[in-house]
């Protein structure tokens, strides 16, 4: 049987993917997303969570980001497969290091507070689920960075000509225009 496993990202420190358990049979499968104790014991942050956000994505190509929040978060593809990018936009050596991973059901990622993420969805009915540790609010402040940065060159699978983006998100600042989040 597998075991859970939790790895910070060799380029971003403070980002760690978590290497999930999922039991199946034939009526389907079971996972344990979030288990403070068990993950905790391998490394993750004592993060704390107090909200569940849930984003559905209806078509391919859906691309969301790059947004650095004012929390920690724990993310999970609860249905679907996404393409993920982090850029550490925190003050520090590793201002501006790139992390890009596949999103599927059997992983989660902890992000930490000035780190951004993005993603972009391969599949149709794309669930993106996450657990942050501070309540969303209008008047926080985001650093964000534009999905086209040429400093970041995050190669996405489908090229952002042809991808859904909003209008906010390709309005992003590039990289030498952001302020580096003081942690």
């Amino acid at each position: 049987m597998a075991e859970l496993q939790v790895t910070e990202s060799a380029t971003i420190p403070g980002l760690f993917i978590i290497q999930l358990v999922v039991f199946g049979d034939s009526r389907g499968s079971f996972r344990e997303v979030f288990q403070a104790e068990k993950m905790q014991a391998l490394g993750l942050p004592d993060f704390q969570p107090i909200q569940q956000n849930i984003s559905y994505n209806q078509e391919v190509g859906v691309t969301r980001g790059i947004h650095g929040e004012p929390w920690e978060k724990l993310i999970n593809i609860a249905y679907g497969k996404a393409f993920g990018a982090w850029v550490d936009l925190r003050k520090g050596p590793t201002f501006g290091a790139v992390h890009t991973e596949e999103m599927t059901t059997d992983k989660a990622f902890f992000v930490s507070r000035g780190i951004a993420n993005s993603y972009q969805t391969l599949e149709e009915n794309t669930v993106y689920s996450y657990l942050v540790n501070a309540h969303w609010s209008p008047d926080a402040e985001y650093s964000m960075l534009n999905l086209r940065d040429k400093k970041a060159a995050i190669e996405w699978p489908i090229p952002l000509e042809q991808a859904i983006i909003s209008e906010k998100d390709e309005k992003h600042p590039h990289i030498e225009d952001v302020t580096p989040v003081e942690i």
